[in-house]
C-alpha cells in the first residue's frame, strides 16, 4: 500500500466508542497502523470495539469522561505528556442532535447541553492538547461540524448554532495556522449513525432521511480520504453539497423550502416543528 503521511501517527478521538468517530478510529488503526486514543463515556463499547479489532487492539487506548468536561482535557494532556505519549493530532468528532423542536419550546438546559458538546469540548480538547500535538513533524486538528453550519435547518436551532459556532472556529483555525499545522473542517450531511437517538423516532421508519442520508461507512471513507489528502474543507453528501450551493446564492429561498419538504413530509420526527401550523 502506498505511504501516506497518516501512517504510524497517533490521534486522539472523541467520540470513538461508536458512530463516525469510531469508524475513523477504526479506519486508522487498520489502514494505517495509526495508534487511538479514544474518548467517550461508554467503556462497554469501548471494550467491544477493541475485540473487534482483534490482533490491531493494542493500538486502541481509551479514556472514558465526558467532553465537556474542561478538566479531564486538561487532565489527559498532563498524563499523556508525563508517560511521554506525543499525539500527531485531533479529530474532535463527539456531538449530539436534541429533538427536533421550535427554538421558543427548546429548554436553556438543552440549549447549553448541545452547544457544549458539539463546540465547547472541541475548544477545550484544542486548547488542552495543542500545545503536545504542535511538537509533531505533522500536527493535526480535524472537526466535525454538521451540513447544519451550511444551511440551518428548521427545529435545529441549538444544533445549528453550535454546529456553525464549529465552523467558524474551525475556518479561523485554518488561516492562524496555516504553516504550523493542518487544519480541516468536515461537514457531513444526514449519515446513518446513533446521534438519532435522541429523536422520537428511528431513522429506519423514516423513508425521507433514509434516502436522502449516506450510509455511516461511506460518510467515515469520504473523511478518510479527506484527511488522507489533507483537505482543509470536506463536505460530504449530496444533501451537504445543496445546502451548501443553495445556501450561499439563494439564502431566504433554501430556507424556505427546507421547510416546506420537512413539513410536506408528515414525518413523525418533525411533529414537534410544525405542530402549531
Amino acid at each position: 500500500m502506498k505511504k501516506t503521511w497518516l501512517d504510524g501517527k497517533t490521534f486522539i478521538i472523541s467520540g470513538a466508542s461508536s458512530g463516525i468517530g469510531k469508524g475513523i478510529a477504526e479506519k486508522l488503526i487498520i489502514k494505517h497502523g495509526c495508534k487511538v486514543i479514544g474518548i467517550g463515556r461508554n467503556e462497554n463499547k469501548f471494550i467491544d470495539f477493541s475485540a473487534k479489532l482483534g490482533e490491531n487492539a493494542k493500538l486502541l487506548t481509551y479514556r472514558t469522561f465526558d467532553v465537556t468536561d474542561e478538566n479531564e482535557w486538561k487532565n489527559l494532556a498532563k498524563d499523556l505528556e508525563k508517560d511521554g505519549i506525543r499525539p500527531d493530532g485531533i479529530i474532535n468528532c463527539a456531538g449530539i442532535l436534541p429533538r427536533f423542536k421550535k427554538a421558543l419550546d427548546t429548554e436553556t438546559e438543552d440549549v447549553i447541553k448541545v452547544t457544549e458538546t458539539n463546540f465547547f469540548s472541541c475548544v477545550y480538547s484544542i486548547n488542552a492538547t495543542y500545545p503536545l500535538i504542535s511538537r509533531s513533524d505533522t500536527p493535526a486538528i480535524v472537526n466535525v461540524s454538521s451540513a447544519a453550519a451550511l444551511a440551518t435547518i428548521v427545529g435545529t436551532s441549538a444544533y445549528s448554532a453550535a454546529k456553525s459556532a464549529l465552523k467558524s472556529y474551525t475556518e479561523a483555525l485554518i488561516y492562524e495556522l496555516k504553516g504550523k499545522a493542518y487544519v480541516s473542517l468536515v461537514m457531513p450531511g444526514f449519515a446513518r449513525t446513533d446521534i438519532f437517538r435522541s429523536q422520537n423516532t428511528s431513522i429506519d421508519e423514516n423513508k425521507l432521511i433514509k434516502n436522502l442520508s449516506m450510509p455511516a461507512y461511506k460518510t467515515v471513507n469520504a473523511i478518510h480520504r479527506g484527511i488522507k489528502r489533507k483537505k482543509t474543507r470536506i463536505i460530504i453528501g449530496k444533501d451537504a453539497h445543496a445546502m451548501n450551493f443553495f445556501y450561499r446564492l439563494f439564502p431566504k429561498f433554501t430556507m424556505g423550502a427546507i421547510k416546506k419538504v420537512l413539513k410536506g413530509s408528515k414525518l413523525k420526527l418533525f411533529e414537534d416543528v410544525f405542530c402549531d401550523d
